[in-house]
């Protein structure tokens, strides 16, 4: 198996057990804001300018742990502060070190819209992350049918939830839905893990103009985001870039600080 299929056997083995020992009752419980509408990334997508989306992301299947004692509440508060559109949050544990308890930490801590970035198979895993305090989801096209794309879409919907579908392929257009709010295309084979910067440029030319499309993986620099905002991209997923530094907090606020600078000369 390739290393995408690989996660999504052990997510289904994951997912059966937590419905086993939790209901859907349980975890609306989790959050007495259970009921009502997030913080819209969408929106803040639409302001023209290069939105970086700063990701808390602790190893990977490909390069192995990144960063993997410091704690969520020391990064993800200076995310918010320097200017980060948004934060993702891995809560995938088994490769990628994550927890969906640091999901529920960053939302205590901030008040920027907070992406669940997880393998998502199952409606539970949306009840999931409304319990614990995302405002949007991540549907990956590469692993689950045009079907189950809208199905899912439309559930979140339901739950409040905004829609991020992450594309990678020229035939996974096809799974763009209603539902979907924002396009993100992954320069990441999610099957060998090689990251190709090409794939966003060549994507985007296939893509609806009736919603924000972001970038993600592979992005490490001022350049790159500039060419890619001038196609048209106006969100950017950036976390290994800051979280393989020893202190996060200050390689985002050095890269936001040279972001604004270079904007100024640019725009």
């Amino acid at each position: 198996m390739n290393i995408l299929q690989t996660i999504i056997e052990k997510k289904k083995l994951e997912v059966a057990e937590k419905k086993s020992i939790m209901d859907i009752d349980f975890l609306k419980s989790l959050n007495k804001n259970f009921d009502t509408k997030g913080l819209s990334l969408k929106q803040r997508l639409l302001n023209g300018q290069p939105n970086i989306i700063a990701e808390f992301k602790r190893k990977s299947p490909s390069k192995g742990w990144i960063n993997q004692h410091i704690h969520i509440g020391e990064v993800v508060p200076a995310y918010e502060e320097y200017g980060a559109a948004a934060s993702s949050i891995l809560t995938d544990e088994d490769f990628f070190g994550g927890n969906i308890e640091e999901l529920k930490i960053a939302r205590l801590e901030v008040e920027i819209p907070l992406l669940r970035k997880d393998f998502i198979i199952d409606e539970f895993q949306l009840y999931e992350a409304k319990a614990y305090g995302a405002d949007v989801i991540l549907l990956i096209a590469a692993c689950l049918t045009k079907e189950h794309v809208k199905q899912l879409a439309v559930k979140a919907k339901e739950l409040n939830l905004e829609v991020l579908l992450e594309l990678h392929a020229a035939e996974e257009t096809g799974h763009i839905c209603d539902e979907a709010d924002i396009i993100g295309i992954n320069n990441r084979n999610l099957e060998t893990f090689v990251t190709d910067i090409q794939t966003s440029k060549d994507l985007i030319k296939l893509l609806p103009a009736d919603r924000p499309v972001i970038s993600e993986s592979g992005i490490s620099d001022i350049e790159t985001i500039i060419a890619l905002h001038n196609l048209g991209f106006t969100g950017f997923l950036i976390g290994e870039n800051f979280m393989k530094a020893s202190k996060p907090a200050v390689a985002f606020a050095e890269f936001m600080k040279a972001l604004k600078k270079q904007k100024k000369l640019v725009f």
